[in-house]
């Protein structure tokens, strides 16, 4: 396969089978094609067929797991994974490393793109001399608190050093996120890039900096545009239109995390007693989808009224949050959700649940953009806790300042996203050996011979 472009720098993007990740990376993808950058993007079929928009300058290119028993092609991927065959997918993905040592050698990219939990991908990639960037598609503070755990653990010394060899056969056993990281340090580029804000955690990208001793420039939001799909649900819209400013809470926790009945019953019950206005995304693990009816309290659905909107699995997030009548963003706390609401200005109730999303939240917090909805000891949630916090962030005087530094942190990044892309082109440039001039057009230029 002739793919040699005078005109192109050629990336295969490779990230994590979730959705969060591969909208990351997709969206950093539209970006750099526009910039003359000739795009690959790597995953699963089951993955590449959620996506609907197909991009002239992103080429799809499916990488096939080996199929087990406890996980059929329709589980390539987090979205709808029961929790528990997690492990599994990382399995398989680990040993689907040869198949994707076969697409680089047949590819030839200028460069790779990738994430943090597949550390053989720089090493295949080392191997051909392509050199690797990092995207870590969420925020930096909880890769210095990982990096940190693994330096009071063992030698204070710069690097940081994995404690297996690059040549580690990943097929056969399943190393610790840390060690998946470490590994990807060591066989990538001095570059990463990172998805975040300055302006939100500049210390931790920093401290990461320090730590990773990486050069790390950071991509902004990436916050996608409104597609045709979200301009049609109008229903939502024009309920938002009869309410006053700032005076709905938009209520939703991702397309992977689940609330338990008996969180969602406090919430409901917590939501009714705040007395605001408020758009509820309800969503099921996969097989277990229900009505609203049958999943809130008996005659709750009644009791809201007018004040409340229960949508069924999907709605339009980054119309409802851009929305004037949207005053508050009760959230799980995943990283793409919280880049919208700063994006747009609206401050978030943190509810987290797992993975880097307390940690998420603890960030917020400290920058003064949120506040939490806590938990009693026992880790049940609170009704009275619920209604307290929402009515603080959207009603009360005490929460102008939570409001106030939201909007101004949305304003101090308004405007900076094509500065923010000519940092990544350049420093992508130079990695590559390029001339950059004709790279910083916002004009795509051809795919690359086949």
């Amino acid at each position: 396969m002739d793919t040699s472009s005078k005109s192109n720098i050629r990336v295969l993007m490779f990230p994590w089978l979730a959705y969060s990740h591969i909208h990351a990376f997709l969206e950093l993808a539209k970006k750099l094609s526009k910039r003359n950058f000739y795009i690959y993007l790597c995953s699963t079929p089951a993955n590449l067929a959620c996506i609907k928009e197909k991009e002239p300058s992103v080429e799809f290119v499916e990488l096939h797991l080996p199929s087990l028993p406890e996980l059929p092609p329709h589980y390539h991927t987090t979205k709808g994974l029961p929790r528990h065959l997690l492990s599994n997918l990382m399995k398989a993905l680990d040993m689907s490393s040869c198949s994707f040592s076969r697409i680089l050698t047949a590819l030839k990219p200028d460069l790779l793109i990738s994430d943090f939990l597949q550390p053989w991908a720089p090493a295949k990639a080392l191997s051909l001399k392509i050199p690797t960037v990092l995207f870590m598609v969420s925020a930096a503070m909880p890769y210095c608190f990982l990096l940190d755990l693994v330096k009071i653990s063992g030698s204070t010394a710069l690097p940081l050093r994995s404690n297996y060899p690059r040549e580690y056969d990943y097929e056969n056993d399943n190393l610790t996120l840390q060690d998946r990281l470490l590994q990807c340090l060591e066989g990538s580029s001095s570059l990463m890039l990172i998805r975040s804000l300055k302006e939100l955690e500049g210390k931790y990208v920093d401290e990461l900096s320090a730590l990773a001793m990486k050069k790390i420039v950071l991509v902004g939001p990436l916050v996608q545009e409104l597609s045709e799909e979200e301009n049609e649900k109008t229903e939502i819209i024009e309920w938002l239109n009869k309410k006053d400013p700032s005076s709905v809470l938009f209520v939703s926790f991702g397309s992977e995390c689940y609330l338990s009945r008996e969180d969602r019953e406090e919430l409901a019950h917590g939501l009714l007693l705040s007395n605001v206005s408020f758009i509820w995304i309800l969503r099921f693990p996969q097989g277990e989808k229900i009505s609203a009816e049958e999943a809130l309290p008996e005659g709750l659905v009644e009791m809201v009224g007018e004040k409340g909107l229960f949508i069924e699995d999907w709605a339009p997030q980054k119309r409802i949050l851009d929305h004037p009548s949207t005053g508050g963003f009760l959230s799980h706390c995943g990283w793409g959700s919280i880049m919208e609401s700063m994006e747009t200005g609206v401050p978030i109730i943190a509810m987290p649940m797992h993975v880097d999303q307390p940690c998420n939240a603890k960030l917020l917090q400290e920058v003064g953009v949120a506040l939490e909805i806590k938990r009693e000891q026992n880790g049940k949630l609170g009704r009275e806790e619920v209604a307290k916090v929402v009515r603080e962030v959207v009603v009360e005087e005490t929460g102008e300042q939570v409001r106030r530094k939201v909007r101004e942190l949305r304003e101090s990044i308004r405007g900076k996203e094509d500065e923010d892309m000519d940092e990544v082109v350049n420093e992508l440039v130079k990695l590559c050996g390029r001339e950059a001039n004709h790279l910083f057009s916002q004009s795509s230029g051809p795919p690359p011979p086949k």
